[in-house]
């Protein structure tokens, strides 16, 4: 597995999200009763997702960070995982969140999502919860898509940060979230030009709000 240098988009998530992960690392329990629900949600969609997806045995935790997921990813106990950031730096940060029985079961690499390095077919499914939702223009998702398409022999599960029924307001100001959000049209009609079929999606507050986890199958 050799190390594939990061695109500039990486770079500037890995950036953003850098300054998250030392605020939530000031915080190491979620606050109050909103706080602790969204935790709780997101990982209720990534355990649904993964069901939706068969329960992969071999998994590839794209843009990984510092393993958020991780346990979630290992309650199936016969899962390997294999785990990627653009930042070894962040990689190696992984490794002071994470209990040893839980870090045994978990294999690192530096790489580029948008060449991860793998031979085709290497895993079950790749699972991308966060550096999807950043990718604002067509061309990279695909880019990124046919990538994942490559290395999958099954499924991928991806979060998109989609148009809902509210618009989120534009802003500069340092630290704020990127404003696009693509139409749910666009990046499903991207699923399918990328070689996918669509197996179940779920948003993260059904009807309104702006994170949709989508599990796809390889098509034919």
């Amino acid at each position: 597995m050799s190390a594939q240098p990061p695109s500039a988009i990486e770079l500037e998530f890995a950036r953003r999200y850098d300054q998250e992960h030392t605020r939530v690392c000031l915080q190491p329990r979620p606050r109050g009763l909103a706080g602790r629900w969204t935790f709780w949600r997101d990982e209720q969609l990534v355990r649904s997702a993964l069901k939706a997806a068969g329960e992969p045995g071999l998994i590839l935790d794209v843009a990984c960070g510092a393993g958020r997921y991780w346990p979630v990813l290992a309650e199936h106990a016969n899962r390997v995982i294999l785990a990627s950031d653009p930042s070894q730096d962040m990689l190696n940060h992984a490794q002071t969140h994470h209990p040893q029985s839980l870090l045994k079961r978990i294999k690192t690499f530096q790489s580029s999502a948008f060449d991860i390095g793998l031979p085709e077919n290497a895993v079950d499914c790749i699972f991308c919860m966060h550096l999807f939702q950043d990718i604002d223009g067509s061309e990279h998702r695909l880019a990124m898509l046919k990538e994942f398409h490559r290395v999958s022999r099954d499924t991928v599960i991806v979060a998109v940060r989609v148009d809902a029924h509210f618009k989120l307001q534009r802003s500069g100001a340092v630290g704020a979230q990127p404003p696009y959000l693509a139409s749910k049209a666009e990046v499903e009609a991207e699923f399918k030009r990328a070689g996918f079929c669509l197996l179940s999606h779920q948003d993260f507050l059904p009807g309104c709000a702006r994170m949709r986890v989508y599990v796809l199958r390889k098509a034919g």
